[in-house]
């Protein structure tokens, strides 16, 4: 017995559907690739001596800011700096996965 067409309709709408589904599936799956692709190994390389750095600078100021040449121009500018370099670590340390 044939189909009517309300079902033929149904039919058409199911593959529809299920090409969408597979579409979505497969941008998700190449994007996933492109992100796994690069590997970011390099953060913990990098936000550690960043931060380091950071702690090192206002230690160096607290200590003898006063008889280094280039911190004794800079003045209250080196907590900015200090603490600058510290919040970057932070900011890198976020990329890690």
């Amino acid at each position: 017995m044939p189909e009517s067409k309300v079902r033929k309709q149904a039919a058409q709408k199911k593959v529809a559907k299920n090409k969408a589904q597979t579409d979505k599936q497969r941008s998700k799956s190449k994007a996933k690739a492109r992100l796994a692709g690069g590997t970011r190994d390099w953060v913990p390389w990098v936000f550690i001596p960043v931060g380091l750095l950071g702690v090192l600078w206002l230690l160096v100021f607290y200590v003898a800011g006063n008889r280094v040449p280039g911190m004794q121009d800079l003045d209250n500018w080196n907590y900015l700096i200090g603490i600058g370099l510290i919040a970057a670590s932070f900011g890198i340390a976020t990329l890690w996965k």
